[in-house]
């Protein structure tokens, strides 16, 4: 087998990892948390179906890889609950030595590319990176809603907390910015977010 093919089928095969990583997401129809990889699949699927959204236009494929790879180093670095302070201070270096180590696994030319599509995503400066944020917000928010707030209840979290992680990418789809607004204020109501 070529060096590039081997190295490219090694990736792949590492991110297989990504099925046995569980988050604090529930999915519907069992009664189980999502993986990082059902995460990543539903995001790039809502990235090709909510882009309409958008309030500029923005590169699809390019959010869709995003999407499909910013999870990829919880492999090493496992997952951080959002809400846990003391696990996110240690995030950052923790992702960081997991991305060089996985994307190095790839041909050098690749692994620029997606080493820098995740530091991209991570920095949350550009319009696809802040898109592809607020669809990473969107995601868990719906699930968590939709099974009238079951995580959000296992951990005592109050709407404020929810708002402040999204309002700063509101700016990013005045659509989506509603149907948040609208369910935290639906969720707060039934007593699913603490006020």
């Amino acid at each position: 087998m070529k060096e590039r093919l081997k190295k490219q089928i090694s990736f792949m095969l590492e991110l297989d990892k990504m099925k046995n990583l569980y988050r604090q997401t529930y999915v519907l129809h069992e009664n189980r948390k999502e993986n990082d990889a059902e995460h990543s699949w539903h995001l790039a699927v809502m990235t090709f179906l909510l882009s309409e959204y958008a309030n500029c236009q923005i590169d699809v494929t390019k959010v869709m890889k995003m999407v499909l790879i910013h999870d990829v180093v919880e492999i090493d670095a496992g997952d951080t609950y959002c809400y846990d302070t003391e696990g996110n201070k240690s995030k950052a270096e923790r992702e960081e030595k997991a991305a060089r180590r996985i994307f190095g696994m790839l041909p050098e030319d690749q692994c620029s590319e997606f080493y820098e599509l995740w530091l991209e995503f991570e920095d949350s400066h550009t319009k696809e990176a802040r898109f592809a944020a607020l669809l990473d917000r969107l995601q868990p928010l719906l699930l968590n809603y939709t099974r009238k707030g079951i995580s959000w209840q296992e951990h005592g979290i109050r709407k404020e907390q929810v708002l402040k992680r999204n309002e700063e990418y509101f700016a990013e789809s005045d659509r989506i910015a509603e149907l948040i607004a609208s369910i935290l204020d639906d969720a707060t109501e039934k007593g699913w977010l603490k006020t």
